[in-house]
């Protein structure tokens, strides 16, 4: 959908005029009385979302009047494919949309939200007709801009795919296609594969799956600085023994949101052709129940060597993701940064909107946030506490794989982690939803992008 963002148009634009409600009332008193009068009969006052469209003299539309709502910041622009009409242009274009009165800055955060807002997941149904396009003005960035949209519909395609149609294999799928575009490397290892290659986290969690479990290495440049990105894979979760509710399980298609996160980014990275060294790892399973699923209190090797105690199934994402940050640790990157759908406990302590953000280096936290606020990309740090740490001693493991208790789970599950990366790596751990609950403009309900705009303008400032 990023054709409905133009930067050139046969036909002429219509203008469409961006005002708080506070300053609306000097611009009405400029216009022409026929028009004034119009916009009052309309009951138009630039309240919050409001819309006004007013006609020339033949008849057709001259330009449109909005009302920007404070609360939604650029979202709001999300909001109006849905709402203008899809006005004849030249050359079978319909005629596009101009936004008045934007900086460049400005501009570019309402085209993101204006090209999100078009976003179907249209997989399995007809493909909705033609939405209004908008022309970039004021020297926005078209290209960063469709570089954005595509990593985000990518990651929403990805986490809205069912998981008869999104398994460990269709995901390696999705990661080969991304490579052979970008002409990255991309290697695959398979089942039984992953014991050899000493995988066993991996394997132990996915291989009670009539669907293999694997995990996924794509690389891509030569020089620059090394950046590795980790995302949970978690193909569909059913809590494996510790089974889940229904409701529990029923949104569980999602759990994969990690590892799209990691192929949106990477997309991002690759395209605009960030001077570094990328590699990016998947571990990919789906969680299943059958008669060789590891159980409760099993102990199970990791690629580091340590030993873990299973104390509950449910809590599969920190296994695979062990085996990954240790293989992603093993050749001295400038950054490690993961993705994962890890906790509930997360949803508690911030919501569904606001991803929890992880780190072992204040500094790099300082980065992210600084971005996450710039960026309008939400995050939240939460603490690395150690003496929480406690929390997962076992009495015959190395550690267990869940808290004792039922307090501060996302912190417990981020310490874990932690113990898979050494102290002297830049890492980040971004607990996140990957799910919107409802619609809101420019975000449909299902499979969201969270902190992946934040995430890139990081990589970039390491880049330059």
């Amino acid at each position: 959908m990023t054709q409905v963002l133009v930067q050139k148009a046969s036909a002429g634009a219509v203008p469409l005029h961006c005002f708080r409600q506070a300053e609306f009332a000097e611009h009405l008193d400029s216009l022409p009385s026929r028009q004034a009068a119009w916009v009052r009969a309309n009951g138009f006052t630039a309240a919050a979302g409001q819309l006004c469209l007013l006609p020339d003299d033949k008849g057709g539309l001259e330009r449109v009047l909005y009302g920007r709502d404070q609360d939604l910041g650029f979202w709001g622009f999300g909001a109006l494919p849905g709402r203008l009409p899809i006005l004849p242009g030249g050359s079978r274009s319909p005629r596009p949309y101009r936004l008045e009165g934007l900086t460049a800055q400005e501009m570019r955060r309402a085209a993101l939200a204006w090209a999100l807002g078009c976003y179907r997941f249209g997989r399995y149904r007809k493909a909705e007709g033609m939405k209004p396009r908008l022309l970039l003005a004021n020297g926005a960035d078209l290209a960063a801009v469709k570089r954005e949209v595509s990593a985000i519909f990518l990651v929403r395609d990805l986490i809205n795919t069912p998981a008869e149609d999104l398994g460990p294999a269709e995901l390696a799928g999705a990661a080969r296609d991304l490579a052979k575009r970008h002409g990255a490397r991309c290697k695959v290892t398979v089942g039984k594969t992953l014991l050899q290659q000493n995988y066993p986290a991996v394997h132990t969690v996915g291989r009670a799956s009539s669907r293999a479990p694997r995990l996924i290495d794509l690389k891509w440049g030569r020089s620059g600085p090394k950046v590795t990105l980790v995302g949970k894979g978690v193909c569909f979760d059913s809590g494996g023994l510790d089974i889940k509710s229904a409701s529990g399980m029923l949104y569980m298609k999602k759990d994969m949101g990690g590892a799209a996160h990691v192929l949106g980014l990477a997309s991002m990275i690759m395209e605009a052709k960030l001077p570094l060294q990328l590699r990016a790892l998947v571990p990919a399973v789906e969680n299943s129940i059958s008669g060789n699923a590891f159980r409760p209190l099993d102990v199970i090797a990791t690629r580091k060597g340590l030993r873990v105690e299973v104390g509950n199934t449910d809590a599969e994402g920190r296994l695979i993701l062990c085996d990954a940050l240790t293989e992603a640790d093993s050749d001295d990157p400038d950054l490690i940064l993961d993705f994962a759908t890890l906790t509930g406990a997360a949803r508690v302590a911030l919501g569904t909107e606001l991803p929890a953000l992880f780190c072992n280096d204040d500094k790099l936290a300082e980065k992210l946030l600084a971005q996450s606020a710039s960026e309008e990309d939400p995050l939240w740090r939460l603490p690395l506490h150690r003496p929480y740490r406690r929390l997962l001693d076992s009495q015959v493991a190395d550690l267990n794989n869940v808290s004792s208790g039922g307090y501060g789970g996302a912190i417990t599950a981020a310490l874990f982690l932690q113990e898979f990366v050494r102290d002297k790596t830049p890492w980040a751990h971004i607990d996140l939803m990957a799910w919107n609950t409802s619609s809101r403009p420019g975000r449909p309900e299902g499979g969201e992008a969270m902190g992946l705009r934040a995430a890139f303008a990081v990589i970039a400032d390491m880049a330059r």
